[in-house]
């Protein structure tokens, strides 16, 4: 067998593998309603179709008694090719696009019925051998038409997703170039070599950039998630705080302070294994519910203006145990159970003492989770700085020299030293926020 013939055979047989591929990826992805499905198997068919009979046409076996049909054949072929483009801007969600491939169908086909009888864009000789005839021009510009409504429709697509992928749109049209230019100057016939490439280019490319908007899309809404929880939580939070302390800016406060003492001590090497930004995250979005358990204990011993007794003390105690009770029970339906734990170990253990000497579990050193020993500064020093019903404000420089005293017995040793290495961020965040409460 000619060795130009037995390559044909295998590019062409290569070229149908890689459409039935392609269909089966189609018909499994989750990414496509049935409707952009069906556009893409009818496109996927097209090409196998116009492929199989171009090799049909040209394989030069055919009995000469059948020109007739092979003729019919290479008529539907050159009148359907350039339906082509239409079927996968329709594939690609464009709208009347059934309409136009109808109309290019129509067109060709009434172009290649005039021309066949004449052979003057192809005919076959007696002996059953294809040949172009005079005015092969014709179909070459209205290949080349296809080709240009393809890349057309990539370009609309990139402005539509916002994403334009200039390097896949050129690749495109260097394959197209690469199948059409042999095919009009030199009748070598692997155009719909091309035409597959460029359809698994165009497939992927829209596939991609249709994965990139979903994920754009997630994120947005994942985005929209998180600002309300946010809000909830942090509402939730001053409701609470409101009980026994004359504003809602508590929250605020211990938030910024333990993010800021968690991004400084991220800064200066301390705990870089434990401190993330997902953690730091995690810290600033669960800091208001640090006094949830609040919500179990009695407005009488909350606003009460003078000391506690003993047994009262005792009593307000027991809000850090009620406190990881209440976390689980409002985030019982949340799955991530690490945002869960996260929240319920600062609502617990915030008042725990490096020393073991806390409360509710006595826990001591590194026993303390994390995000409670970080809680504990962000707590102690808003109270020392902010009025309170009971107490007036401790200047800001007594309440560093309160939290220096304490560091190793109260407080976590290292995060008190990044503490009051970076005074001046937490008097800032003082200044900006606390005077305000103070007004």
């Amino acid at each position: 067998m000619d060795p130009n013939l037995l390559y044909y055979y295998f590019m062409t047989l290569i070229l149908t593998l890689m459409m039935v591929a392609l269909s089966i990826h189609v018909l499994s992805y989750p990414g496509f309603n049935k409707k952009q499905k069906k556009w893409f198997i009818v496109t996927f068919a097209t090409i196998t179709f116009c492929a199989l009979a171009e090799l049909a046409i040209h394989c030069g076996y055919h009995d000469p008694r059948f020109n007739i049909a092979i003729t019919i054949l290479t008529v539907l072929q050159f009148s359907i090719a350039p339906s082509f483009a239409m079927l996968f801007a329709g594939a690609l969600g464009f709208k009347h696009q059934i309409k136009a491939a109808l109309i290019s169908l129509g067109i060709c086909l009434i172009i290649q019925i005039s021309c066949a009888p004449n052979g003057y864009i192809f005919y076959f000789d007696e002996t059953g051998l294809y040949h172009r005839g005079p005015y092969f021009i014709i179909y070459t510009i209205t290949y080349i038409g296809s080709m240009l409504y393809i890349i057309g429709t990539l370009v609309l697509v990139g402005i539509r997703f916002k994403a334009r992928d200039i390097g896949t749109i050129i690749m495109v049209l260097v394959v197209l170039a690469g199948g059409i230019i042999p095919m009009s100057l030199y009748q070598i016939h692997i155009a719909y070599c091309a035409v597959g490439i460029t359809s698994a280019l165009c497939y992927v490319y829209y596939n991609d950039i249709v994965q990139q908007d979903t994920r754009a899309e997630l994120m947005r809404k994942q985005k929209e998630i998180n600002n309300m929880q946010v809000h909830i939580i942090s509402g939730l939070a001053n409701l609470i705080e409101s009980r026994d302390i004359d504003t809602g800016l508590h929250v605020a406060r211990t938030s910024a302070y333990a993010k800021a003492l968690a991004k400084c001590a991220r800064e200066d090497l301390v705990y870089t294994d434990q401190i993330s930004d997902h953690f730091i995250d995690l810290l600033y979005t669960l800091a208001p519910m640090h006094d949830v358990g609040k919500i179990l204990i009695s407005d009488t011993l909350l606003r009460k203006p003078g000391k506690l007794t003993p047994e009262e003390f005792e009593e307000i105690k027991k809000h850090a145990e009620f406190g990881g009770q209440v976390v689980r029970q409002i985030l019982a339906d949340i799955s991530d159970e690490e945002y869960v734990s996260f929240a319920s170990d600062i609502a617990m253990y915030h008042h725990e003492k490096w020393d073991g000497t806390g409360y509710p579990k006595g826990l001591k050193g590194e026993e303390i989770p994390l995000c409670a020993r970080i809680m504990a500064f962000a707590d102690v020093f808003d109270a020392l700085v902010s009025k309170r019903c009971y107490k007036e404000p401790v200047p800001v420089e007594k309440a560093f020299e309160i939290i220096e005293k304490d560091a190793g017995n109260h407080f976590d040793p290292y995060l008190a030293e990044v503490f009051l290495h970076h005074k001046d961020i937490f008097a800032k965040i003082n200044a900006t926020i606390v005077e305000k409460d103070n007004k």
